[in-house]
């Protein structure tokens, strides 16, 4: 098999999972999904993680599916059978992801950049939705992009394929920051450092709010919001942040950066 493709390191209660496919352009090859399913798994199951940081080595971020492998293959062996579970993973992690992009992503590439809680690349990275050019369209993806994306921005880029840069990504609302590629390092470290002092649980219940479908009117969910902000004050977690606020000292658990 050889090295892998994918690789995760710790570090403060940061884990960053590295796409290292670099010779196929990081494409979403057989292989490529299942160790990136792996990592993931790994890293939203250690207690040590605060935030998760998808990264890549190479020029480019992800070239999306691997279609060398998708040619000549039949619907039930399609690689895109898989990418909604990798999509989900991310989406509903109860641990906020960054995605970290120093190159260009395309088509599913785009779609996990979509489904990260927050996206930042370097202001040279290109973006593009070319599954109409070969064909495709770009079904799965869209359940990610299309909440994130401006509505005519998104039939444009859909419907035409065109490539587009990091400046508009952001203004569409794809991207959260587009910083010049030697302030990378540094943009990823300032949304990280803020991630990291908030509380896990009340992280991962924010997430969870922050997908909910919206009521009819604001009054049909004030009970259901009133007794979700009532449990988090009474909990351990939200007294001990209380007492740390009061009593001006990091909360418990803020990871210890290296002196």
């Amino acid at each position: 098999m050889g090295e892998e493709l994918v690789h995760r390191t710790v570090d403060a209660g940061i884990a960053t999972i590295t796409l290292d496919s670099p010779h196929n352009r990081n494409a979403l090859s057989a292989r490529l999904r299942r160790e990136l399913r792996d990592h993931l798994a790994a890293a939203l199951a250690e207690e040590s993680v605060r935030v998760v940081v998808l990264a890549h080595t190479g020029p480019v971020f992800c070239a999306g599916m691997d279609l060398k492998e998708s040619r000549s293959a039949d619907a039930d062996r399609q690689g895109v059978r898989e990418l909604p579970e990798l999509l989900e993973t991310l989406w509903t992690s109860p641990k906020p992801v960054i995605a970290k992009l120093a190159g260009p992503a395309r088509a599913g590439g785009v779609g996990i950049v979509a489904a990260c809680d927050l996206a930042v690349a370097a202001d040279t990275a290109t973006f593009g939705f070319s599954e109409v050019r070969i064909g495709v369209v770009p079904a799965v993806i869209s359940l990610t992009v299309l909440p994130r994306l401006q509505p005519r921005a998104a039939h444009e880029l859909f419907l035409t394929g065109e490539n587009f840069d990091a400046t508009r990504a952001v203004e569409i609302g794809l991207l959260n920051s587009a910083v010049p590629a030697e302030s990378l390092d540094a943009e990823v470290a300032r949304y990280t450092d803020m991630l990291t002092r908030g509380a896990p649980n009340a992280l991962a219940a924010t997430k969870e709010l922050l997908r909910r479908p919206r009521a009819a009117t604001i009054g049909d969910d004030f009970d259901a919001v009133l007794e979700l902000s009532a449990s988090h004050f009474a909990s351990e977690e939200g007294q001990e942040g209380i007492r740390a606020f009061t009593e001006k000292r990091p909360a418990s658990w803020i990871p210890r950066r290296p002196e």
